[in-house]
């Protein structure tokens, strides 16, 4: 689907071909191809999504305004889906858009789910990692560790690379199946810093403050990028339940699908009866 199709300046992806209105889909990345998202575990099969290809991303070209703004975005896909009320699912970096979403039009969102959130910004708490990274002794994972620690790629070829050389810490396990899934999804240097850009000062405290809709936390108990007290925190700040994955990293959808169809598909299914 092209970015005209719907007549919003970003392109969407539909999934599924439930009778229900339309779950937006909000990846991370920042700014990365929603391609990695696959089929959500194969949530299509009983639920519709509209999945947002944000601005930076190569199906929608230009750069982010900052996520905070993008919000913008969120809600003309919403009112071109003809959705009064939205329920979000956001992965990562895209769970700040979510965020950013349900504090700038209250009215708007019905729900969220937000899955392994980069947490310490939102309340400070201290990252936690260390005893996750104890536990892995592979050659890919420690050349991924020395990475996270020493590079600082600064042109669009070293980020790439530089994105592939870390991915063995981002997942709890690193088998032939996350080495596929790595590689999905493009991702621009360019993009993921244009992400941060034009946040308000006061943006984590205004979160913190607000009245957010119901909202579920997943966590991934072996989530390196995270941490896990960090997530805790986060989900008691939003006044959110959460439920944390074992043996499972930042991409639990392609971890432990079962587990995280189940959570996701009954958080849905709650939404829909409790209207």
């Amino acid at each position: 689907m092209s970015p005209h199709d719907l007549g919003t300046a970003v392109a969407v992806t539909r999934i599924g071909h439930a009778s229900t209105d339309p779950t937006i889909v909000l990846p991370g990345g920042p700014c990365r191809g929603p391609e990695y998202l696959e089929d959500l575990a194969g949530l299509g099969d009983t639920h519709a999504f509209a999945v947002l290809h944000p601005r930076g991303t190569p199906r929608s070209g230009g750069l982010s305004r900052g996520w905070w703004n993008d919000a913008d975005d969120v809600i003309a896909l919403a009112d071109a889906l003809d959705l009064s009320r939205v329920d979000l699912v956001a992965h990562s970096a895209g769970t700040r858009l979510a965020l950013a979403t349900a504090v700038r039009y209250p009215h708007r969102v019905a729900s969220m789910a937000l899955i392994t959130p980069p947490a310490s910004w939102l309340t400070d708490t201290p990252y936690d990692g260390a005893p996750i990274a104890d536990i892995r002794t592979d050659a890919a994972f420690i050349d991924a560790m020395t990475s996270l620690e020493q590079d600082q790629p600064d042109t669009e070829e070293a980020f790439r690379k530089t994105f592939l050389r870390q991915a063995p810490a981002t997942y709890a396990q690193w088998t032939a199946h996350e080495k596929a899934h790595a590689a999905v999804g493009a991702m621009s240097l360019a993009a993921a810093g244009a992400w941060f850009t034009d946040i308000p000062v006061d943006a984590a405290a205004r979160i913190r403050s607000a009245e957010l809709p119901p909202t579920l936390v997943i966590g991934g108990a072996e989530d390196l990028l995270t941490g896990v007290q960090p997530v805790v925190a986060y989900a008691q700040a939003l006044g959110a339940d959460l439920s944390m994955i074992d043996d499972c990293g930042h991409y639990p959808w392609v971890e432990q699908p079962g587990a995280f169809r189940r959570l996701v598909h009954e958080w849905l299914a709650e939404r829909t009866h409790t209207r």
